[in-house]
């Protein structure tokens, strides 16, 4: 799944995104984000700072959905698997970053890979697949 230019030009606006995950067990978990971005056509760079449960959820189940929406209240939400990075060139550019905005030290950085991404904005397309 790609995420193409309308897409990336929405949530590139967004000031928080909306992380959801679950535990091994299926129970449920979702976190507002302030860093995270759009890292290739089909990935998006999440920085954890203050992630507990979600790190120990993406550990145990990586799968994982994202929600990130605009002023405009156009947005959309992807589906994936994460992947955990706490060293390596990616982590150093992520804690980069972070640092350029906050005082903040990151402990990793995770990777979405991205399988499906859907509609979020109102609508009669609301919940629509992207394709």
């Amino acid at each position: 799944m790609k995420i193409s230019d309308e897409v990336r030009k929405v949530v590139e606006k967004a000031k928080v995104w909306a992380v959801a995950t679950s535990d091994k067990n299926g129970l449920p978990n979702v976190v507002p984000i302030a860093y995270a971005r759009i890292l290739s056509e089909n990935q998006i760079l999440l920085m954890d700072i203050f992630m507990k449960k979600t790190r120990k959820n993406i550990e145990e189940n990586p799968n994982i959905a994202l929600c990130a929406w605009n002023s405009e209240s156009k947005g959309y939400q992807f589906k994936g698997k994460a992947q955990i990075i706490t060293s390596g060139k990616l982590f150093d550019e992520g804690v980069k970053w972070v640092k350029s905005k906050e005082d903040l030290s990151p402990k990793a950085a995770i990777v979405v890979n991205i399988e499906a991404i859907y509609t979020i904005t109102p609508g009669s397309d609301a919940g629509k697949e992207v394709r």
